[in-house]
C-alpha cells in the first residue's frame, strides 16, 4: 500500500509501499501520535525501514496499492 508522510518543515513528502496492512500503519501512527513511540516506524516492500520522530508528523495518507503496468495496453 502506498503511504505518504508530511514532515513539519520538510518541503518534501515521505513516500514508501509498505508492505504493511493498512490497519498496522494506522496503529503504529496512532501509537506515535499518542506518544506510546518516540519514533514512527515503518518499512517499505524491499526491506528498508522510514524512522520520523513523531512530533515532527504533520500528515500520513494512506492509499491503494499501485499496480506497475507493463506493455503496451489500451489506455
Amino acid at each position: 500500500m502506498e503511504v505518504k508522510i508530511g514532515v513539519q518543515h520538510a518541503p518534501r513528502e515521505i513516500v514508501l509501499e509498505s508492505g504493511q496492512s493498512a490497519e498496522e500503519v494506522e496503529r503504529a501512527v496512532a501509537d506515535a501520535l499518542a506518544g506510546k513511540a518516540q519514533l514512527l516506524s515503518l518499512s517499505d516492500e524491499k526491506g528498508r525501514k522510514v524512522l520520523v520522530p513523531a512530533e515532527k508528523i504533520a500528515y500520513v495518507e494512506l492509499g491503494e496499492p499501485t499496480v506497475r503496468r507493463v506493455g503496451f495496453g489500451a489506455l
